[in-house]
């Protein structure tokens, strides 16, 4: 028997002394809070919280639907753009044909207007002379 032996060596213990009572002070009384309103503050909560997700999506919805219009008018304006260097590149080639020599030349033939011989060319010289 070892094991009686090991709890013969151990001594009783007594029990611990009663503690004194405190003089109890007289709290007031807790509102008696009803399981109604309980139940609606447990009802709230969760709809408040679904309210500003719902919220919260919607603002990142709405600035979805704002950059996708930029995003559509950037786009137009690179067609613009694009469409209006081919217009400007058209109208400089125009212009360059227009104001070529040969261009001029065969519209002077037309008018009955020749080119001067070569023999013929002078030059003025309008500096003042000094004396």
């Amino acid at each position: 028997m070892a094991t009686a032996d090991w709890f013969a060596h151990a001594e009783v213990a007594e029990p611990a002394p009663e503690r004194r009572a405190r003089p109890t002070q007289q709290r007031p009384a807790a509102p008696v809070r009803s399981k109604r309103r309980n139940a609606r503050r447990r009802v709230r909560a969760p709809i408040l919280w679904m309210s500003l997700f719902a919220a919260l999506l919607a603002g990142v919805v709405a600035v979805n639907v704002a950059v996708l219009r930029a995003h559509v008018a950037v786009t137009q304006l690179d067609q613009e753009r694009a469409r209006l260097q081919a217009q400007n590149q058209s109208l400089a080639s125009a212009l360059s044909a227009a104001s070529s020599a040969p261009r001029i030349e065969s519209a002077a033939r037309r008018l009955g207007l020749v080119q001067a011989p070569a023999a013929d060319l002078s030059y003025l010289d309008l500096a003042p002379r000094r004396r």
